[in-house]
């Protein structure tokens, strides 16, 4: 019954009813509706800084990953974290001409207007910072503290160069499998998909045995995203974000800007220093023993990393949440 209240009472927001202003960000879940369906939250933690709002990986992921994360940054300011539609626990449309960049950059400022964060930190993580980085350079949203871009894709020529790189540290019949089975178009084979468990056993999730939270089992991912939008795996693109690209409208970035990455990270941190030379002023920062997942893989160091990062930023007029977001 509070799920089907939450979810009606954003409906009525989206379609312009004379909805109440957004509740206050105390530790709650919801739904809010956006272009295409419901889309599922949580907030975490009530502390008295500015919001984090925290964008997932994919496409077709899901936020559970990152709720230990959330759990400690949350003693300083609500943290939200979010299923995007399709996936998690959001809502399933059997409609795949929503599983495009445009639609999910609107469906991030929908939320964000349904939440009520007039200011917020963004924090897009792996395919999510293509989200966020596509957000604040086109959209031009106001509000924006400042922007995390963790293990970001921001660019599929780089993100592709990056994986080559890698490969090549594999054992060579490993290699060899992979080139076969995506030369052959057999990418479903079980043999490929064994090669590819080596790669993520050492750039994805580079710790062994990291439980994941229990909410996972209850957020499925969305293959048929990953599909449309990426491809067979994380070092093989065939789908529509093939040429995907955001690093022309990075410079013109002006909030501050925080770049983080695992050490043995598949976004690699020589990639992502050349990034963080296109804004002036952004930093770095490198989770020790952690590959993609550092998130998940070291919570405690990863929150550290965020904290500091926030901790630096002045702090600006605060507004009332109620105002309405202006973006698009």
């Amino acid at each position: 019954m509070k799920r089907l209240v939450s979810w009606c009472l954003a409906a009525s927001i989206l379609l312009g009813g004379n909805a109440p202003p957004p509740l206050p960000l105390t530790p709650r879940e919801g739904f809010v509706s956006v272009e295409g369906g419901p889309v599922w939250y949580r907030i975490f933690g009530q502390g008295k800084g500015t919001p984090l709002l925290i964008v997932h990986g994919g496409p077709g992921g899901s936020s559970c990953s990152y709720e230990p994360l959330a759990e400690i940054l949350g003693k300083a300011r609500p943290v939200i974290v979010y299923d995007q539609l399709g996936s998690g626990r959001s809502g399933r449309p059997m409609d795949a001409s929503h599983w495009n960049l445009d639609r999910f950059v609107r469906e991030l400022s929908q939320v964000r207007k349904a939440l009520g964060l007039k200011q917020v930190h963004l924090m897009g993580h792996s395919w999510g910072g293509a989200l966020v980085a596509a957000y604040v350079t086109k959209a031009q949203p106001t509000g924006i503290q400042s922007v995390v871009l963790a293990s970001a894709l921001l660019s599929t020529k780089a993100w592709i160069e990056d994986a080559e790189i890698l490969r090549r540290q594999l054992p060579e019949a490993v290699q060899a499998t992979l080139r076969q089975h995506e030369q052959a178009g057999t990418t479903r084979d079980r043999a490929y998909q064994e090669a590819s468990a080596v790669f993520y056993s050492r750039f994805v999730s580079h710790k062994p045995n990291i439980p994941r939270p229990t909410s996972c089992g209850e957020s499925p991912f969305n293959e048929e995203i990953y599909l449309q939008m990426w491809g067979p795996s994380e070092f093989f693109t065939t789908g529509t974000l093939r040429d995907f690209d955001v690093t022309p409208g990075l410079p013109r970035l002006r909030m501050p800007v925080l770049f983080i990455v695992g050490r043995f990270d598949e976004a690699r941190p020589e990639t992502a220093a050349r990034f963080q030379a296109l804004i002036p002023g952004a930093r770095l920062e490198i989770v020790e023993d952690c590959g993609h997942m550092a998130p998940l893989e070291d919570p405690v160091a990863y929150a550290k990393a965020l904290d500091t990062f926030f901790r630096s930023i002045p702090q600006r007029k605060k507004v009332r949440r109620e105002e309405v977001v202006d973006d698009h």
